[in-house]
């Protein structure tokens, strides 16, 4: 009798350990449905439902360095770089990949780390591609899960836009030589017909 006290009480006890991942697992798939819902959403610039799913504390830090809080915030950040006068960006195509499991703080807050690749089409008709890296915080709002924040960035050191400057700077320098040494040419054989004979 002791030895099935005994085994009842050891089950007892690890039961928690085998129900905590299928509790887990149900959580990731929330996460990975709001992901998806939010990745739809920007990519069709619908931005009730990105306001939906975000906390009204959110703080969002844009790849350009912008900071943007609470819903309205980020309305006016995509109005600003979407469709406002003097807008910059045409249109953007995002696919946001975690790079593992969110890691959860008890029950009601998570952290993930991803990277992404983002398609831009700009008002003067440039394109170009970046892989960004982002970090998300996660809340229980209730009975849902939203962002209670996200930071996104892309290196500073290695990205189509700086590669462009680059050429656009070699180009000019050869530019600039070439125009420098017609220049010279051309002041030196006006120099030699001014001279007396």
């Amino acid at each position: 009798m002791k030895r099935f006290v005994c085994a009842l009480l050891l089950l007892s006890a690890f039961a928690p350990l085998r129900a905590q991942p299928a509790a887990d697992e149900a959580v990731h798939n929330e996460l990975r449905r709001l992901k998806a819902t939010m990745t739809k959403a920007l990519n069709d610039r619908d931005l009730d439902t990105i306001v939906a799913n975000v906390d009204p504390n959110v703080v969002f830090t844009t790849m350009n360095g912008d900071v943007c809080k609470g819903p309205q915030q980020i309305r006016d950040y995509f109005g600003k770089m979407l469709t406002a006068p003097g807008h910059i960006v045409k249109d953007v195509k995002v696919s946001f990949e975690a790079d593992a499991l969110t890691t959860l703080y008890g029950g009601d807050t998570g952290v993930a780390i991803g990277h992404s690749s983002d398609h831009y089409v700009l008002t003067n008709g440039d394109t170009f591609d970046i892989h960004g890296r982002w970090t998300c915080t996660m809340v229980k709002n209730g009975d849902r899960w939203v962002i209670a924040a996200f930071h996104y960035s892309a290196n500073i050191f290695e990205n189509p836009i700086l590669d462009r400057y680059k050429k656009m700077v070699v180009l000019l320098a050869v530019a600039g030589a070439v125009i420098g040494l017609i220049l010279g040419l051309l002041i030196g054989r006006f120099m030699m017909r001014r001279r007396p004979a």
